[in-house]
């Protein structure tokens, strides 16, 4: 996979890189024939201040004071002016009187760097090994080196941090769209300027967002659309199917009418559901939130149900667990309509699924800093393997009695998902029942008690 960083980071630390060895190599190369230039300056500035009095006999007291010169291997050798050698310095070579100037000799699998100087009356030459020369021009070299040394590590932290700098805001892009919910298509905006160079980016993004969004809610308004269109018609069939039942006009076997109107009631039911499904997904996570009092939705529903749970001798009530008391409101922030069907799938699907005789109760919870509610039911509960399953949409666990359409728990799971909570099951530890858990909300305002 390629990357900008990396592709950035590689070739600006390597073009620092060969920058600095090729300034390096011509720092050195300019320090080396500068040091050159210096040490034959020596041999020359040597071979011009020695004294004019030197000749044989005092070859002796003068090798002292020559001492100093000696320290640089610098070897000295003096002719009269008939050619005849005065003086020569101690571990000097054997050298040959040579002509004037620089040149660079070889005596002894040795190399040395000589300077001749005519005088009126001797003629000076003094010699040099290279191997001297090299090493001290080679020290003086690696000295000038080291601000380039200490350059280098710095330019490269400079741009590491440039570069990381530099692309913060694809970063806080790619980050914000990571974040992103499925549902959220509003355009993308950055903290601070955005840079040029992703303003296209960024603004092709945001086209696309609109489009995709225009098309989700196209997709939407139809399924929504057809619900309802669907719903009227199929209520209608039913009103004409039972006036003809009770007029005569409809004759047929009762088992034949029944199952008929069954059918009717289950489809009625699952247009619904698809209707409710379609709205809830038209609208867009944590929108339109107001106060809404949860426990005057939850006694709502409990009355709306419990005809239903008569029927079934099903006992159905509604529970406030402590800490709670009993004055308090439980009021959320939330959608009234959507907590409604919400709490409606869920006690719908707990009657269903609870024999006679069983129990179904609405239980209101308050912690610290959140409200929830639970739905518990004495039934057959639902087997550990399927219970991450049975929220998809159109589901229906293997052992499931019953007429239903599978949509029951995916809407309580859209709305809860909308008012950023979450749909938790479990089996109860007694082995009887399922426990729905809704939660978290947040409280509209604090505990009372």
């Amino acid at each position: 996979m390629t990357s900008i960083r990396r592709w950035l980071l590689g070739w600006l630390i390597f073009g620092f890189a060969a920058a600095s060895a090729v300034a390096g190599y011509a720092i050195f190369r300019t320090a080396h024939e500068e040091a050159s230039e210096l040490f034959d300056y020596e041999l020359h500035a040597v071979a011009v201040s020695l004294p004019p009095n030197m000749a044989a006999t005092s070859a002796l007291t003068q090798g002292t004071a020559m001492q100093d010169l000696s320290d640089d291997r610098i070897a000295i050798e003096v002719w009269d002016g008939e050619g005849k050698l005065v003086y020569r310095s101690e571990q000097a070579p054997s050298i040959e009187r040579l002509a004037e100037g620089f040149r660079t000799i070889e005596r002894g699998e040795k190399h040395w760097r000589v300077f001749g100087l005519r005088q009126p009356e001797r003629f000076v030459q003094v010699a040099q090994p290279v191997s001297v020369r090299e090493s001290l021009a080679l020290r003086l070299a690696f000295r000038t080196l080291w601000p380039l040394g200490l350059l280098l590590p710095l330019a490269v932290a400079l741009v590491l941090v440039v570069v990381t700098r530099a692309l913060a805001p694809i970063r806080a892009l790619s980050r914000g769209l990571s974040t992103r919910s499925l549902d959220v298509l509003e355009p993308v905006h950055l903290e601070g300027p955005v840079p040029v160079e992703i303003l296209p980016l960024v603004e092709a993004l945001n086209d696309l967002l609109a489009r995709l969004n225009a098309a989700s809610s196209a997709q939407r308004t139809f399924v929504a659309d057809a619900a309802h269109e669907l719903r009227s018609p199929l209520t209608a069939l039913k009103l004409q199917l039972q006036a003809g039942e009770r007029d005569g006009t409809l004759k047929g076997e009762g088992s034949t009418l029944e199952r008929i109107e069954l059918r009717l009631d289950r489809i009625i039911r699952l247009v619904q559901q698809l209707l409710a499904l379609a709205r809830e997904d038209a609208e867009p996570i944590g929108a339109a939130l107001t106060p809404v009092t949860l426990r005057r939705l939850a006694e709502q529903a409990v009355s709306d149900f419990s005809l239903l749970a008569e029927e079934k001798s099903i006992d159905l009530g509604l529970e406030i667990a402590p800490p709670a008391s009993d004055a308090d409101a439980f009021e959320v922030f939330g959608e009234p309509h959507s907590l409604a069907v919400l709490l409606n799938n869920l006690l719908d699907n707990a009657i269903k699924h609870t024999p006679a005789g069983g129990r179904v109760d609405v239980v209101l919870r308050r912690d610290r800093e959140t409200v929830s509610f639970e739905v518990r039911d004495t039934g057959s509960g639902i087997p550990e393997t399927e219970l991450a399953r049975v929220c998809d949409r159109f589901y229906r666990g293997t052992e499931t009695q019953g007429e239903g359409s599978g949509l029951g728990l995916a809407i309580a799971t859209r709305v809860a998902r909308r008012h950023r909570a979450g749909v938790v099951l479990r089996n109860n530890t007694d082995g009887r029942g399922l426990t729905v858990t809704v939660v978290p909300f947040r409280p509209a305002r604090a505990d009372p008690g």
